[in-house]
């Protein structure tokens, strides 16, 4: 059962309109293809019943109302009215699962409670309302008062209830509790259906969920992205991936192909970033960085596991930056169907290394910019070096532009001020070549691009077109994390090529 629209939705500073979780709520059913959704808690506002509604009017049209379920409470008959008036047909009533929250909370005693639960149930039956109940705190239960949970379970088995779910509401449990409780629970109580409904505050929720399978729970309750209350809930795609790679025995429903598109759409919706390193669904986790990764891949998929991105739709990449290697290049070249000789590999290899020391990550869509620069660079002899060069921009100052640079071994400094900083510099390069009784050609088109991705630090590719006075026009390309630079290393390509 995933629970991302009630209990994921408890996650601090998130709420969901309601055609947001109307699209959720399709996806999540016949998309990921989880057995049952939980999508409100009742009363909570008229914005959740509007949600509801919507779900359930869609849900009877498609014959998966049963499949819709509403997080309730022991309140008379003010849950059982709320979810008539939205159509829901599913209750989960929360109940108290541990003496403390009994004693303190409800100030009431055991059989109090029942009596309560049991007129509850009485009148949601009538109403022709499936009933499941929750045991709030469950797990705190089982540690501290063991005979109050048996109490509740013994009574519990006496009603017309579907499904008992035991949370470990405060995710305290290890995973050697969540076995040996579950296995107690499931043994004692034969007839009944029990879900186990894990959170992650030790970051042992997907740990808990395979015990808790091992011990026989008949359901588990997960969320996209491990969105819920504090740390949040058991992770839907880490818990799917286990269970199918560690237990073979146990089949879920669940399509692994969807599990990374409804991750990233319950990103966009909730505004809750999914950390890249986050297991199965974040963005590095199926990507090598280091050089040695790639190199063992190519030879024979030695850093292969069965975690396999192809599963879940995604794709293996190698990282470039300063720890690449050439194996991790030459993959990348070869998924984009690029051969380069080994000189030119080796040059690329270079410049992409150079690259990673003043920029986090050089992306695949980097490649052919830099390819590009590196053949282009190597027609070029180099008969002039820029060597230095400060560019200055101030408020309400003019930007400026000082210049050395080395034209056949002699050496030149100026300085000149411009509309821009490469207007400042190109009239610093004017004043060289003016020395020399030399003309620049004209500069007549100036463009820029990235690659996509739309990344702050991406590579930017400045071609400028030059005109020879009378004579002919020619393009050269630069390329650097920084524009201004990028014009600079352009302009440097055409002192050469004079």
């Amino acid at each position: 059962m995933d629970t991302t629209l009630r209990d994921g939705e408890q996650t601090s500073g998130v709420s969901f309109s309601p055609s947001e979780k109307l699209t959720i709520a399709q996806l999540l059913l016949t998309e990921v293809k989880a057995d049952r959704i939980e999508v409100a808690s009742a009363r909570v506002s008229d914005g959740e019943m509007a949600a509801v509604k919507a779900i359930t009017k869609w849900a009877k049209a498609s014959k998966l109302l049963e499949r819709v379920e509403v997080l309730t409470f022991v309140d008379g008959d003010v849950s059982i009215q709320w979810m008539q008036e939205t159509g829901a047909k599913v209750m989960n009533l929360l109940t108290k699962g541990s003496l403390n929250h009994l004693t303190h909370q409800l100030k009431k005693k055991p059989e109090q409670h029942f009596a309560d639960i049991a007129e509850v149930i009485a009148k949601a039956k009538k109403k022709g309302l499936i009933v499941n109940v929750y045991l709030e705190d469950w797990s705190n239960g089982m540690r501290h008062s063991r005979d109050y949970v048996f109490q509740y379970l013994d009574f519990i088995a006496t009603q017309p209830v579907k499904r008992v779910m035991l949370p470990d509401t405060l995710g305290i449990l290890t995973p050697d509790e969540s076995y040996q409780y579950l296995t107690e629970i499931v043994e004692r109580y034969p007839k009944l259906h029990f879900d186990f409904h894990a959170h992650n505050d030790y970051d042992l929720g997907t740990a808990n969920v395979l015990e808790g399978v091992k011990a026989g729970v008949h359901g588990i309750h997960l969320t996209i992205n491990g969105m819920g209350e504090r740390a949040g809930n058991a992770p839907l795609a880490s818990a799917i991936a286990v269970l199918n790679d560690f237990m073979p025995g146990v089949k879920t429903s669940v399509a692994e192909k969807s599990l990374y598109s409804v991750s990233k759409l319950v990103e966009t919706f909730s505004g809750i970033r999914v950390p890249a390193n986050k297991p199965v669904v974040g963005e590095n986790v199926f990507t090598q960085t280091a050089g040695i990764h790639a190199d063992g891949d190519k030879k024979n998929k030695l850093y292969f596991s069965d975690l396999m991105p192809e599963r879940f739709g995604r794709q293996r990449k190698y990282a470039l930056g300063k720890t690449s290697g050439k194996a991790n290049i030459e993959n990348n070249l070869q998924q984009l169907g690029i051969r380069l000789s080994e000189p030119d590999l080796k040059k690329v290899t270079q410049k992409i290394i150079e690259l990673g020391d003043k920029k986090e990550m050089v992306t695949q869509a980097d490649l052919p910019y830099i390819i590009s620069d590196i053949l282009d660079s190597n027609t070029i002899e180099q008969k002039v070096h820029i060597e230095d060069y400060v560019l200055t921009h101030a408020k309400h100052l003019k930007p400026s532009a000082t210049l050395r640079i080395s034209v056949h071994g002699e050496s030149y400094e100026e300085h000149a001020q411009g509309d821009g900083q490469y207007d400042a510099f190109m009239n610093a390069l004017k004043k060289v070549y003016k020395k020399r009784k030399e003309e620049l050609p004209q500069l007549t088109d100036y463009t820029v691009r990235i690659p996509p991705g739309g990344k702050t630090d991406a590579l930017c590719e400045t071609v400028i077109t030059w005109q020879v006075a009378g004579q002919r026009e020619f393009k050269t390309r630069g390329l650097d994390s920084d524009q201004t630079v990028s014009a600079i290393k352009a302009t440097q390509k055409m002192l050469n090529l004079l």
